[in-house]
C-alpha cells in the first residue's frame, strides 16, 4: 500500500489554487496572515514525513508586494536563491551559511507579484542531481509515495505544492530541474525562455546561462499568471509580451511527436503509453500530430555533460572566494566530486564543447520551422524509488542512470527555450507521469494554451482523492 501524504484540509487554504486564494484576499474574505497561518499548520503536519524545507520563517514571512496578482498566496523560495535574513544554502554539507542581508534579483521579482514566504525549499547539493537526495541527511520524500524520489533539483518546491502545504512555490531549472518534480509530483512545471524572467546573479555569470526561474503548481492558470505577474515587475524588449493566457486557443497546431529520446536511451512502456495517449487527445481537439525527428544525438548528451561538470569543477575551486569562506570541497557528495573528476579529464575539450553548446540554440529553432510544438515524455522513465539516484550511488553508474533517465529536458536549457512537464498520466503503482511540450524561443503563449485544453479534456488527478 502506497504511503501517500497530504495535508489538505477543510481550513481557508482547502484545495483552492493561488488564483482562488489571491481573489478571496482581494475580496477580504480571507487575510494573508490566515492563509500564512494554515499553511504553516499543514507545513507542521507534513514535514516530518516529506523533509521538504531547508529553513523556516514561520512567525516572520516576507511578504510580497500588496498589489502583485497573487498578493496574500504563501509559497517557499528554492534553497539556492537569496531571501534576506535567510541562509541560502545550495543543498549542501560543504559549507555554513549565514543570513544574506539582502534579496536577490529572482526573489525580487518573485515578492512583485505578491507572494510571501513562508522559508526555504531543500533542494540536493547546487542542483546537480535529478533527485532530493544526500550524502547522510533524510531525502526529500514524494507525497505520493513516500518511498519514491519528489524529483529535483526543485524536489523539496514540488513535495510541497503536491502535498497541499501551498498552492505555488518558487523553482528552477538547469536541465530540468522546474519540469522533474513537476512530472514525479503529478504538477505543472512551466521553464520559461531565456531572458523570460529576471536571471540570477550566478545565471550571470555562467558562459552559457542555462538555468531560468520559475514554480512548480496544481493548476496551469497560476503558472500563466505567476509569468503575467512577473511580466508586470519587468518585460523583455526581445521578447514578445506574453500577458495573461486564459484559456486554450481555437488554432490547429503542427505538433512533432518524439516518443524515444536521440540520444539512444530508450521510453519505458508506461511513459510511452502516456505520451500516446496524450497525442491521441491533441489530435481530437484538431491538431496535427505527426512522428518528427530532431538533430540531436549522443554528441549533445556528453557536451551538455562536460559542461555540467565544468560547473561541478567551478564550484569545488572557487566556492571558498565565491561562495562562503568556510566552503571544504572536500565535503561535496559523491556525484559533486564525480562530475568534478570527470571534467579534470575534459577540459581540454571545453573551447570545443561551448562552441557546440552555442550552436544549439539555433539548431533547435530550425525544429519549429516545420512543428508548433514537440510532443515527447518529459522523463524516459517513471519515478524511481529513493536510492536509485543516490549520491551514494557509484559515480559512474549513477552518471548512467541520470542520463538514461533525464533523456529529454537538457536540450530546452542549452537551447534557451520554454518548456512545459504535464501529468496527464499514471503508473501502475499510482505516480504521475508526465508528458513535456517543447516550443520555440519565446512562445510560451502556445505552451501554455495547449496546457490548458489538455487539463480540461484530461484533468490532473489529485493526491487528495
Amino acid at each position: 500500500m502506497a504511503d501517500r501524504i497530504q495535508a489538505f484540509t477543510d481550513d481557508v487554504l482547502s484545495d483552492h489554487d493561488a488564483v482562488a486564494l489571491a481573489a478571496m484576499v482581494r475580496n477580504r474574505e480571507v487575510s494573508a496572515a490566515e492563509l500564512a497561518a494554515a499553511a504553516v499548520a499543514r507545513a507542521e503536519l507534513v514535514e516530518p514525513a516529506l523533509h521538504a524545507i531547508e529553513y523556516r520563517s514561520f512567525d516572520e514571512p516576507t511578504r510580497g508586494a500588496a498589489d502583485g496578482l497573487l498578493a496574500g498566496v504563501p509559497s517557499f523560495v528554492k534553497d539556492n536563491t537569496d531571501v534576506a535574513g535567510m541562509p541560502t544554502g545550495n543543498g549542501t554539507s560543504a559549507y555554513r551559511p549565514s543570513p544574506v542581508p539582502a534579496h536577490g534579483a529572482v526573489t525580487r521579482q518573485f515578492l512583485s507579484t505578491g507572494l510571501s514566504v513562508l522559508g526555504k525549499s531543500r533542494m540536493p547539493e547546487f542542483g546537480f542531481n535529478a533527485t532530493t537526495e544526500f550524502p547522510g541527511a533524510e531525502p526529500t520524500h514524494n507525497p505520493w509515495d513516500t518511498a519514491f524520489s519528489s524529483g529535483a533539483s526543485s524536489g523539496g518546491a514540488a513535495a510541497l505544492v503536491a502535498a497541499g502545504v501551498v498552492p505555488i512555490a518558487h523553482a528552477n531549472d538547469g536541465g530540468g530541474s522546474i519540469r522533474i518534480p513537476a512530472a514525479c509530483c503529478g504538477l505543472v512545471g512551466l521553464k520559461p525562455s531565456r531572458g523570460r524572467l529576471v536571471p540570477g546573479e550566478t545565471s550571470r555569470k555562467m558562459p552559457l546561462d542555462i538555468v531560468t526561474d520559475g514554480v512548480v503548481t496544481r493548476s496551469v492558470r497560476d503558472t500563466a499568471t505567476y509569468l503575467a505577474a512577473a511580466e508586470r515587475y519587468r518585460r523583455n524588449p526581445a521578447l514578445t509580451p506574453l500577458g495573461l493566457v486564459r484559456g486554450p486557443a481555437d488554432r490547429k497546431l503542427r505538433i512533432g511527436l518524439l516518443v524515444d529520446a536521440p540520444t539512444g536511451f530508450p521510453t519505458d512502456a508506461e511513459t510511452r503509453a502516456a505520451v500516446v495517449e496524450a497525442a491521441r487527445t491533441l489530435e481530437k481537439q484538431g491538431h496535427d500530430v505527426e512522428e518528427c525527428t530532431i538533430p540531436f544525438d549522443r554528441g549533445f548528451v556528453e557536451d551538455f555533460v562536460d559542461y555540467w561538470g565544468m560547473l561541478a569543477f567551478t564550484v569545488a575551486v572557487s566556492g571558498r572566494f565565491m561562495i562562503d569562506s568556510s566552503f571544504d570541497a572536500r565535503l561535496m557528495d559523491g556525484l559533486s566530486q564525480g562530475l568534478r573528476e570527470r571534467y579534470r579529464r575534459a577540459l581540454p575539450r571545453t573551447p570545443a564543447v561551448l562552441r557546440r553548446l552555442r550552436k544549439v540554440r539555433a539548431t533547435y529553432a530550425g525544429m519549429f520551422t516545420s512543428h508548433d510544438l514537440v510532443l515527447s515524455p518529459a522523463l524516459a522513465h517513471v519515478t524511481p524509488e529513493l536510492g536509485h539516484l543516490s549520491p551514494n550511488v557509484a559515480f559512474d553508474e549513477l552518471l548512467q542512470r541520470l542520463m538514461s533517465y533525464v533523456a529529454f529536458t537538457p536540450l530546452n536549457n542549452a537551447a534557451g527555450a520554454p518548456a512545459i512537464a504535464l501529468p496527464t498520466g499514471v503508473a501502475s503503482n499510482g505516480l504521475p507521469i508526465a508528458v513535456h511540450l517543447s516550443a520555440a524561443h519565446g512562445d510560451e503563449r502556445t505552451l501554455l494554451e495547449v496546457a490548458f485544453a489538455l487539463e480540461a479534456d484530461r484533468p490532473w488527478r489529485r493526491i487528495q482523492d
